[in-house]
């Protein structure tokens, strides 16, 4: 069965390690935030200027005046700070961030993504994608492995405006997680009930299947 958007986010939140300083997209990365395991600090980081994101407010909690850079509300752990938008992105193009997980409409088996715009659709900016992509080391993509009408978004080559060239190096999809390298996909594990096969079937670009794929638990 695929992933639904909070198992997602609870897949990335175990790639979490004491002490990152993270960095969380807009979309289905920014759910992440509710789902930081236990015994561990992280400090989620927004290119907006504010360091130190907290979990969603509840309604005693919100204070419009706190928002992350898809601008919604959020809270604010303690310790957390706030700096100019300037700040943030000598932040991220400095590469103090030490994971970044971003959405994306497209990624191919060089590691390209395709993040930020469709042609002829009205988009309001391509936001700190490019920043993003071009500053850090270790990210993670999260998507669908195909669009409404079941075309895979695993590609050999990118077919929209790329956001980066080579930089992403995992993908977590609502059906697998993956690990790029060596111009190709490297299947590492599969959603709970998700096949082998419909992910070969789902996949455009070139996929390494091992000959064991575990599923994944949360």
């Amino acid at each position: 069965m695929a992933l639904s958007r909070e198992q997602l986010a609870q897949r990335v939140a175990q790639e979490l390690k004491d002490g990152y300083y993270v960095n969380l997209g807009i979309g289905i990365p920014t759910l992440v935030a509710n789902y930081i395991p236990k015994g561990i600090e992280v400090m989620l980081q927004s290119e907006n200027g504010l360091l130190g994101m907290g979990e969603f407010p509840t309604e005693d909690t919100i204070d419009a005046d706190l928002i992350n850079a898809g601008k919604q509300t959020v809270t604010a752990v303690d310790g957390a700070s706030f700096f100019s938008s300037a700040e943030s992105f000598a932040m991220i193009r400095g590469g103090h961030v030490d994971l970044t997980v971003l959405g994306a409409f497209e990624v191919d088996e060089q590691g390209s993504i395709a993040s930020w715009m469709i042609p002829g659709k009205l988009i309001k900016g391509m936001g700190g994608a490019m920043d993003l992509v071009a500053g850090a080391d270790n990210i993670i993509v999260t998507m669908m492995h195909a669009d409404k009408k079941g075309r895979s978004k695993l590609l050999p080559k990118c077919e929209l405006p790329l956001t980066g060239f080579g930089c992403i190096k995992r993908v977590l999809t609502d059906l697998a997680f993956m690990e790029i390298n060596n111009g190709a996909f490297h299947l590492l594990e599969r959603a709970p009930g998700v096949s082998v096969e419909e992910i070969v079937s789902k996949t455009a670009g070139k996929l390494i299947v091992p000959e064991q794929v575990p599923e994944m638990t949360f």
